[in-house]
């Protein structure tokens, strides 16, 4: 499935060049859509052998073993599953005891809501992990944080976010810029009262990309409003 073209291409992309985010980082030149279906016929695969994926220094392996994984916990949580609980836990600790391989953005938005954050949702207790990945020095972690309030903003809970956003304004990296405004605009998507009240206490002091991105969704009124603050 490899593509010369794509494998050309996406060490740019992802920043996987001397000083990028990504630096180190090896590319096959695979596209989503086929590692999906990679993924999908090889939804059973054993944590041995998903280990040895995520071992990779190929990024198409570590995504197509991480889109496994997000399978693996969809499946579990279903509800008719009589060991739902144990094995959705079993896959979070799993993901988390391996997040060195959730090494760049689209592995961290691909996995993050749809393992940790479904997990969250229904376990209110243990949300303080969202506190000890977003103190973390590696830039993913602290994303897997912020991305994973992703199921509880869908769920109408937004405090979760909103300490983050408020703790991490002033991380240095753009990449964090990008994900807190994009999780707060979708705070505003579900509750524009909301993110009017995050951005009266802070629009002045937010990081210009992260302001840019939580009020993408607003009328053009609004937002020259609040770029102009």
């Amino acid at each position: 499935m490899a593509r010369e073209d794509k494998a050309a291409f996406l060490p740019g992309f992802f920043k996987a060049v001397p000083g990028g985010y990504g630096e180190g980082d090896r590319f096959l030149g695979c596209v989503v859509p086929d590692q999906r279906k990679v993924a999908r016929q090889f939804r059973d695969l054993s944590r041995d052998e998903l280990l040895k994926l995520f071992a990779s220094p190929w990024h198409e392996c570590r995504l197509t073993g991480m889109l496994i994984l997000v399978g693996q916990y969809e499946t579990a949580a279903k509800p008719k599953n009589p060991h739902r609980d144990f094995e959705c836990r079993e896959i979070v600790e799993f993901y988390l005891a391996n997040l060195g391989a959730v090494n760049n953005w689209d592995i961290v938005d691909t996995t993050a809501p749809k393992i940790l954050g479904a997990w969250l949702v229904e376990h209110f207790d243990e949300r303080g992990v969202l506190d000890r990945l977003a103190a973390s020095d590696v830039l993913w972690e602290r994303r897997v944080a912020v991305l994973a309030t992703l199921s509880l903003i869908k769920n109408d809970e937004f405090e979760e976010i909103v300490e983050l956003a408020e703790r991490l304004m002033g991380d240095g990296h753009d990449l964090m810029h990008k994900a807190i405004g994009w999780m707060l605009r979708e705070m505003g998507n579900r509750d524009q009262r909301q993110l009017e009240k995050f951005l009266k206490k802070h629009a002045k002091a937010m990081p210009r990309t992260m302001l840019r991105y939580s009020i993408e969704k607003l009328s053009r009124e609004d937002r020259t409003k609040w770029m102009t603050q």
